[in-house]
């Protein structure tokens, strides 16, 4: 893609983890965890992307780190200690589907949340945008366990609360029921999060799991009228619905062969946000989103934001892994 491209880089706050991959081909390791994904993603688009996350100084840290590195992903000061890094167990069915289970440990270091100003609404004379760690970011990225898990989450939480005024946010709740608690406890700290971003990205099972019964797309456009400028519910195979407080638009799968899906919504989010930033509907250009989605036709900019966003997670499904594409790969792909 080509066009505006805000100032200021994006800010991921969330876990990153080993992702140990069991399937009838064997056991293959790969660096994972869904902002840590995410954060990858953005960063093969082209964007400028500082991770602030929890690696323990080991192998699988080191492994992870060179990973993000090689990337383009920034590491946080605050982000390497002494602890152990996570993992996430994933069992691949015949059909490329994971379950999870999970050793993850989450916490933030206060150094990452030095810096962030208290969010008011309010003009401070600053130039528009955070910081984290010295570096200026205008758009904020969270989701996963991240948000949810204790004591962790309390620290993500601030960090949203406290984004400076014209930095935007968006949330991917990309929820791990083994993590959690029931979904009547998780429910008011998801919903909460949504209120406070700009854009979400959520799964159908996500919405299945944390509101039993309910059709997921009424779910989906309560929150968009609610909170968010913009909802978007994947549905895998059945592609994609993205929800505005004025209307709707449904988005057809893009048709691959499907190697396994791990990462692929990862990759539709970061797709996703990095379409957003060049089409100046994010970071400095927020009130560029609320503008595209103030009428019941979507912006053409954000119907380009979508198909991107789609494109790049079934690019992801043809490969093994958390693999999101690079803007090169992205450009020349042809399903």
């Amino acid at each position: 893609m080509t066009g505006h491209t805000p100032p200021g880089a994006v800010l991921v706050v969330g876990e990153a983890l080993a992702d140990v991959v069991d399937s009838p081909g064997g056991r293959r390791v790969h660096p994972g965890g869904s902002p840590a994904n995410t954060a990858l993603g953005l960063a093969r688009l082209g964007r400028r992307v500082h991770l602030a996350t929890r690696l323990g100084d080991d192998e699988y840290g080191t492994v992870i780190r060179d990973h993000l590195a090689r990337g383009g992903v920034a590491l946080a000061p605050g982000s390497v200690g002494a602890w152990r890094t996570s993992t996430a167990t994933a069992v691949l069915d015949g059909e490329g589907r994971a379950t999870y289970t999970f050793d993850v440990h989450w916490d933030l270091s206060p150094r990452i949340t030095d810096g962030i100003a208290e969010r008011t609404g309010e003009p401070t004379g600053e130039p528009v945008g955070g910081r984290a760690g010295g570096r200026e970011f205008g758009h904020l990225h969270t989701g996963s366990v991240a948000a949810l898990l204790d004591p962790g989450a309390a620290r993500v939480l601030a960090m949203v609360r406290g984004a400076p005024p014209g930095v935007t946010v968006s949330y991917d709740p990309n929820l791990r029921p083994a993590l959690l608690g029931s979904p009547e406890q998780e429910r008011p700290r998801v919903e909460g999060l949504v209120a406070l971003s700009d854009v979400v990205k959520v799964s159908d099972e996500d919405l299945d799991w944390l509101y039993p019964g309910a059709d997921a797309r009424e779910v989906a456009a309560s929150w968009a009228r609610h909170g968010p400028s913009l909802v978007v519910l994947t549905r895998g195979a059945r592609g994609a619905s993205a929800f505005w407080r004025h209307g709707h638009l449904d988005l057809a799968a893009t048709p691959v062969e499907v190697v396994d899906t791990i990462g692929a919504g990862d990759a539709f989010m970061s797709g996703l946000v990095s379409a957003l930033l060049e089409g100046g509907l994010l970071g400095a250009g927020q009130f560029g989103l609320v503008r595209a989605t103030s009428q019941e036709q979507p912006a053409a900019a954000l119907v380009t934001a979508l198909e991107h966003a789609g494109r790049a997670a079934a690019l992801t499904c043809t490969r093994f892994g958390a693999d999101p594409p690079t803007r090169t790969e992205l450009a020349a792909f042809a399903p």
